[in-house]
């Protein structure tokens, strides 16, 4: 235990000290190494190629330009427009556009961040002068936009499976219902707080029945890539990474009927999936060589004997590590915060008879939290970046606090009845 405090205080001085988090990772890891005995130089390159070699992987970069491509066709603007004129009735009005909005895109894009940027770029003009509280608004952006990786295709639980070996289409069946919970309980938030706040801003009047069925062929082209990219995964068609590649095919198609594609849009959408894609690229392969150094030194089985030796009861483990957990996510980026630890996590929970596919859900949760929880909750920053206000930054926060609220409820839920995120797995994968 002693020689983990010592690498947790080393990853926290890295980053502290301004090292990138994948920089620091790759540091702790050769610092490790010193410990026993210098393997780590002969080893690193293997471990790099094994690491990078993985077909899985290739699926990254395919969701990453599939978001993108979406997100420059047009397709989230005219979204957001339809399912506003749905649900502007509800108590909240708009709110709940946000929440849905950010749920739907999430079913394409499987990034929190991309996710929280675009519903917020399309999204925040509509709020202007119509007397939202600004704090709600702010934090139904980043809250709903961390959606992006629970509902399928998601980054994480792909780097999930890459490490773990569980089956990322289980792992993306087990995304849908919990996704849909957890989005509905972020209305439900919304709802109870605009009825006790109170507000005294009019309902807005909504367009006929005829229009707004008329707007509902403005959701299709995400449906459309949604069910292309589970429903060939589920009927054997397709691997995760060649539904990636179905769904950007079908982008493509859906940018050029728009009359969008172009060389000028394809270099953007090209450019900003290389930048995201060599970030998350770097922590991954950072975080292989911590793994390896970390088996080298033994020091995954004495946590888990440790463990042991506290005469824990498997959920009073599994509470132990989501407080570890929400901790954690206030110094680590969610992906990091995974990697880092599944190495030592996965086995233990494993071993004391928890599902890896239910464990897979519960740590894709505990990663949306930790993208709106302050210094390094990335959502916050960037729903506060493209705000139109130069309001502080606790204004983002507060306005997440009741939907943290909501994800904690949800992880309570989840640990006592894990049917939620097995029950359609196992039904469809018998």
């Amino acid at each position: 235990m002693n020689l983990l405090l010592v690498f947790a205080a080393g990853l926290i001085g890295f980053m502290f000290a301004g090292l990138h988090i994948g920089s620091a990772i790759y540091m702790v890891g050769w610092i490790g190494d010193a410990t026993g005995g210098g393997i780590l130089s002969a080893m690193m390159g293997n471990l790099a190629w094994t690491t990078m070699n993985e077909f899985l992987l290739v699926a990254v970069p395919l969701f990453i330009l599939l978001g993108e491509i979406l997100l420059r066709s047009g397709v989230a603007d005219r979204m957001y427009g339809a399912l506003a004129e749905w649900l502007r009735w509800l108590p909240g009005g708009l709110l709940h556009t946000n929440i849905a909005a950010c749920a739907l895109f999430a079913a394409t894009s499987g990034s929190s961040v991309a996710t929280a940027a675009t519903i917020g770029t399309v999204g925040m003009p509509a709020f202007k002068n119509r007397g939202y509280d600004e704090r709600l608004v702010l934090g139904s952006i980043a809250a709903g936009g961390t959606l992006g990786i629970l509902i399928p295709p998601s980054l994480n639980m792909i780097v999930y499976g890459a490490m773990t070996g569980a089956s990322v289409g289980r792992l993306f069946v087990a995304g849908i219902i919990p996704g849909i919970i957890l989005t509905l309980m972020m209305s439900g938030i919304i709802i109870v707080v605009s009825l006790a706040m109170r507000s005294d801003r009019t309902p807005e009047a909504m367009l006929p029945l005829a229009a707004r069925l008329k707007l509902l062929l403005h959701l299709l082209p995400v449906f459309g890539i949604f069910f292309v990219i589970m429903g060939s995964i589920y009927l054997g068609i397709a691997t995760p990474t060649e539904a990636a590649a179905l769904g950007v095919v079908g982008a493509l198609g859906i940018a050029a009927a728009m009359r969008r594609l172009s060389i000028a849009m394809l270099h953007e959408a090209f450019l900003s999936t290389v930048r995201t894609t060599a970030m998350v690229v770097l922590v991954i392969v950072a975080a292989f060589i911590l793994n390896f150094v970390l088996s080298f030194l033994g020091l995954p089985q004495s946590i888990a004997n440790w463990i042991q030796d506290q005469g824990l009861s498997p959920y009073q483990t599994i509470w132990l590590l989501l407080v570890f957990y929400l901790i954690l996510g206030c110094f680590l980026e969610a992906i990091s915060m995974m990697v880092t630890t599944l190495g030592i996590v996965v086995p233990l929970i494993v071993s004391m008879g928890f599902d890896p596919v239910w464990f897979g859900i519960f740590i894709t949760v505990l990663c949306e939290l930790a993208l709106i929880t302050p210094p390094v909750g990335l959502n916050l920053y960037v729903v506060q970046s493209i705000r139109a206000t130069r309001g502080s930054m606790n204004d983002v926060f507060i306005g997440t606090l009741p939907f943290s609220l909501a994800m904690l409820l949800f992880l309570t839920l989840l640990i006592y009845f894990p049917g939620i995120a097995l029950w359609l797995p196992n039904l469809m994968f018998e």
